[in-house]
């Protein structure tokens, strides 16, 4: 849990839960945005999975001590922080940008934001709310192509009437620090503040 410099009670803070790449583990989530956390005022709270990735991903689509983890920190969140109901956001990178996804859409009455960074698929169990989601990926991501995965999911989101901002850059298959600043930024717009 990262808490920003000027947190206090009395001013409900927004949100954002951050989910890691496949192999890497909750110190990466947080170094996404972390270096935006304090001018911005987010929360964060990052995760580890229990297993080399998230369980959506290993499971074949099926959920599982992951979303009891993320349930467990998220109830400890709120019983300890100031948290904007306006503005709670999941998000992630890679095999986390795909469970982000995945999570954001079948808890979308929570999740008020989407966060893909590179996301290489979505599973949701459900459909529920209308959270705004924000996309990125690399045009020459190498790991998880553009063709295949953003190209094809940012299409999708919208058909199904979701709100998407979506940014294709120069590069592979990382976040440089230029969209992690569009993110926040977009996450801090007052029209996307439910």
């Amino acid at each position: 849990m990262y808490v920003p410099a000027g947190y206090r009670e009395e001013r409900p803070g927004p949100l954002v839960v951050l989910l890691h790449g496949a192999g890497e583990d909750a110190r990466d989530g947080l170094a996404q945005l972390r270096e935006h956390a304090d001018a911005a005022g987010l929360l964060l709270l990052a995760l580890t999975s229990r297993g080399p990735t998230w369980d959506v991903v290993v499971g074949r689509g099926r959920y599982g001590p992951d979303v009891t983890a993320l349930d467990a920190a998220l109830e400890r969140v709120f019983s300890s922080y100031a948290v904007d109901p306006g503005r709670i956001a999941i998000g992630g990178y890679s095999d986390g940008a795909s469970y982000a996804l995945s999570l954001g859409l079948t808890n979308g009455d929570l999740f008020t934001h989407v966060l893909a960074f590179s996301p290489g698929f979505m599973a949701p169990a459900r459909r529920e709310g209308e959270p705004c989601i924000f996309v990125s990926h690399g045009k020459q991501d190498g790991w998880l192509p553009i063709d295949l995965c953003s190209r094809r999911l940012v299409p999708d989101l919208e058909r199904m009437g979701y709100e998407v901002r979506y940014r294709e850059f120069e590069g592979g298959h990382v976040v440089p620090p230029e969209v992690g600043r569009e993110a926040v930024e977009w996450l801090d717009a007052p029209d996307l503040q439910r």
